[in-house]
């Protein structure tokens, strides 16, 4: 999670010469621009769950990838919850009900939610090409009928379901969006470069609060076990040179996360409401 600073003037972010090779990017960027460092971005430290919330601020409970397993969390309390994505293990509606019936308990006042790529049955596009498919990768998700699942989404009750879209909440814009790198062809996955460029361009200047599924470049991104970096390079640059959000929040990477409650991330910030400016 990392705060942005205020964007001077229309900018146009490109594909960049590194886009493919995300780890390549990260050792250029870092050694050459120190872009992973303070003033390009500030990074958010998590504070204690029990931290008391001073007053004219608001407090976020962020969350991730909490994969239909829900039972026995004890949440923070706060004032708006941020999910960001992978709520699921396969989209399936049974799960959806599960995970909308657990928000319903939840106390915030707004709790917001984006979907992730194990929310196989929200990316209508996969699920069109799934059912053409001759084997079936994932048999439970192939025997819904398109009734089953042609509004999903509409089973999220009990909160704000963000796709390509935005918010705005206790004065707060918010916008969320599900797309990550591809891999190994789940959801919402896209070809590095364009595709993925193109998702991020409809991102509005002006927003307050970014949540994606996937992290970018350089931030909770590193896979120990492959010596990789999987982040995205388009979405660092859409972050830091053109929309500068005060807070993006994003979940996806396993390996790269920054507290666990049991299989369980989460984070607790408190910002002022009038949202100040941040950077020099």
């Amino acid at each position: 999670m990392a705060h942005g600073i205020p964007s001077q003037g229309k900018v146009t972010i490109t594909v960049d010469e590194y886009s493919s090779n995300p780890t390549q990017a990260f050792t250029h960027y870092n050694i050459n621009q120190s872009r992973f460092q303070p003033p390009h971005v500030h990074m958010v430290d998590p504070i204690p769950y029990d931290t008391p919330k001073p007053a004219g601020h608001t407090r976020f409970v962020c969350i991730s990838d909490t994969h239909s397993r829900t039972d026995g969390i004890q949440m923070p309390y706060g004032d708006i919850l941020l999910h960001t994505g992978d709520f699921t293990e396969l989209g399936l509606p049974s799960e959806v009900k599960k995970f909308n019936d657990w928000l319903g308990n939840l106390p915030y006042e707004y709790k917001i939610v984006i979907a992730g790529n194990h929310e196989l049955t929200f990316d209508k596009e996969f699920m069109a090409d799934l059912v053409k498919q001759d084997y079936y990768r994932f048999p439970s998700v192939s025997k819904l009928k398109p009734e089953d699942f042609d509004n999903v989404q509409s089973l999220l009750t009990n909160s704000i379901y963000l796709q390509d879209s935005e918010v705005t909440v206790k004065g707060f814009r918010i916008y969320g969006a599900p797309w990550t790198p591809w891999f190994n062809g789940w959801g919402f996955n896209l070809p590095r470069g364009q595709s993925l460029l193109d998702k991020w361009n409809l991102i509005p200047d002006g927003v307050d609060i970014l949540m994606t599924h996937g992290p970018p470049l350089g931030f909770r991104d590193w896979v120990p076990k492959e010596l990789q970096r999987v982040g995205c390079v388009e979405l660092l640059n859409t972050v830091q040179r053109r929309v500068r959000p005060k807070l993006h929040v994003f979940g996806g990477i396993h390996e790269g996360k920054t507290r666990r409650k049991g299989l369980v991330t989460y984070c607790v910030i408190i910002i002022h409401d009038l949202i100040p400016q941040w950077g020099p």
